[in-house]
């Protein structure tokens, strides 16, 4: 008797594309790893930089970026491939969760599908692996908690040293890193002198073109560019010593009526009393602002004529259009409040510091801020030659701002130039002689993938990786913890007594985030890409609503069609 089998229904919109088996899980490892070859040479001190070049529609308004940071490339490289996206966003995870790193988590995981992609071809389920690789990074983890070293230094000199060396590798793959000794202390600095909260937000970063890169300085206190400014400001004073400050989020500008506004008079006197009423609003508002003693005036909105030269008469230096982020800095520096109305304004409200003044940095005039009191922050002010040199050493800065930041907060430190990874990889190797099967297999391939980063510092520095890794495996298996690959001299060397130092907390989150997205994208059997809508296929198609098809000519005079 023949057995009839019921056919397969699948109830998904016409058009559906679906891949799965083993062929798609393949396919989206390639497509990780094609993305993780792009940001792989960016790696370490001699890593290559990166010209992303944006087209807008016309030279004119094209953006050319040069970056070696993996953050920045991974968010200006459009990707469309959906495994390889969220690869991406995983790796942009460590950016925002410790400030650095992303180029590892991209290389690690790269690596880790590299090394499984064989297990696959060769029938072994993906949950085999997954479960290997989970528990591969618990011991890996484990052991880096276990040679973590504690850097809190005993007194507020040495703790100071310790950070500077933690800034200093975290601009060494940097463009900058032949200005680490100038740019590592001012780093310290800045992070040093916010409150216990380190919130990020109160460290601004200016950039002001031309000069020497060794011209960049650090201001302890808010800095921001001078504002637009009207007929009248150049006879304000510039310069205050304990100075009142009042915030502002009111325009102080004249007005003119509205369209449709219409005012019926019957005599002259009415109708100047109108005209006059204009200016004896802002006139009020203005005696009420000096009334109360600040010498220094900001407003969110904009300060007009009238105003600027009415302060300027009265020595009150004044300031509209302040932006946002800087107003905020200001506020929560001094101690201010920003005001919606001048009725009632009370002492409490007004802030204060030691010394305001505007200075000339560069071609650009700066208002200064120093000494203040309420909350303590910080602005670096960038010099350079070009604009892209410019914004890549911000981003360079960024990540050393927050290394120290993570490093203050969790003050345990690794040894780097690729040494504490070629340190777990020895640790997982002798720990799968101690275990059977196929989990053995895989703890193998992860020890092997480890080895990538100091591999990929020699590949990217033009050294003999062959070489240098021998001389590495055998430095480790005599207890060589710290050794790590010498960038100077093409050999090895003993990063610790370098200063080669890492907070513990960045190649924790490294590894879990790089193996979290292996995990991921193994996990994935399937692809189903929904069809487009209508529209949007009337639209790839060139398809207008009325009808006409793509390649027709637009309506008017063409050809065949007769003038009359």
């Amino acid at each position: 008797m023949s057995q009839f089998l019921a056919p397969k229904i699948v109830f998904l919109k016409q058009g559906t594309d679906t891949s799965q088996g083993k062929g798609q899980l393949i396919s989206n490892m390639n497509a990780c790893m094609a993305v993780v070859d792009i940001v792989r040479t960016t790696l370490g001190p001699l890593g290559m930089d990166k010209l992303i070049y944006s087209d807008k529609g016309s030279s004119h308004s094209a953006e050319v970026t040069i970056s070696n940071d993996g953050a920045t490339i991974v968010k200006l490289l459009d990707i469309v491939h959906p495994a390889a996206k969220t690869l991406a966003d995983i790796s942009l995870s460590q950016d925002a969760e410790v400030g650095d790193g992303t180029t590892s988590v991209m290389v690690l995981a790269g690596e880790f599908m590299k090394n499984c992609k064989e297990f696959v071809e060769d029938g072994m389920h993906p949950r085999v692996i997954i479960k290997g690789f989970r528990a591969a990074q618990k011991y890996a983890i484990d052991k880096l908690n276990e040679l973590a070293v504690d850097i809190h230094g005993k007194d507020e000199a040495e703790r100071k040293e310790l950070l500077v060396r933690c800034a200093g590798t975290a601009l060494n793959s940097k463009l900058v890193s032949h200005y680490k000794d100038f740019f590592a202390p001012m780093v310290t600095d800045a992070v040093l002198s916010l409150d216990d909260d380190l919130d990020l937000s109160m460290i601004g970063i200016k950039k002001v073109q031309g000069g020497s890169i060794l011209d960049s300085l650090l201001v302890k206190g808010v800095a921001f560019k001078k504002t637009f400014a009207y007929a009248g400001f150049e006879q304000q004073p510039k310069k205050f010593e304990n100075a009142k400050i009042i915030l502002l989020n009111i325009e102080l500008e004249l007005k003119s009526e509205k369209e449709n506004a219409e005012v019926r008079v019957t005599n002259t006197q009415d109708y100047q009393a109108i005209i006059d009423a204009e200016w004896n609003i802002i006139y009020e508002k203005l005696e009420k602002i000096y009334a109360t003693g600040a010498k220094v005036v900001l407003s969110r909105l904009a300060i007009g004529d009238l105003a600027t030269q009415f302060f300027a008469d009265r020595d009150v230096f004044c300031a509209g259009r302040v932006p946002e982020e800087d107003l905020e800095r200001v506020q929560r520096a001094v101690g201010g409040r920003v005001q919606t109305t001048v009725n009632g304004v009370t002492a409490d409200v007004l802030g204060t510091c030691e010394l305001f003044e505007e200075k000339a940095i560069g071609g650009e005039r700066y208002n200064v801020f120093t000494g203040c009191l309420q909350s303590s922050t910080a602005t670096i002010i960038v010099r350079g030659g070009s604009e892209q040199f410019m914004a890549e050493t911000e981003r360079s800065l960024h990540d050393a701002i927050m290394i120290v930041r993570r490093a203050i907060k969790h003050s345990e430190a690794v040894g780097g130039a690729g040494s504490i990874e070629m340190e777990l990889s020895k640790h997982l190797r002798d720990h799968a002689v101690s275990i059977q099967g196929r989990e053995q297999t895989i703890l193998l391939a992860y020890a092997k993938a480890l080895e990538v980063i100091p591999r990929t510092l020699c590949d990217n520095a033009g050294f003999d990786s062959i070489d240098v890794m021998n001389k590495l495996r055998a430095k480790h298996a005599q207890g060589g913890t710290w050794y790590g690959v010498d960038i100077k001299t093409g050999g090895i060397c003993d990063a610790w007594e370098e200063f080669i130092w890492e907070p513990s907390l960045v190649k924790t989150n490294a590894i879990v985030a790089a193996t979290e997205a292996a995990c991921l994208v193994l996990s994935i059997d399937e692809t189903v890409k929904n069809p487009a809508s209508e529209q949007d296929q009337m639209d790839q198609a060139g398809m207008l609503p009325g009808g006409r098809g793509a390649g027709m000519p637009p309506m008017g005079r063409g050809r065949g069609m007769r003038r009359r």
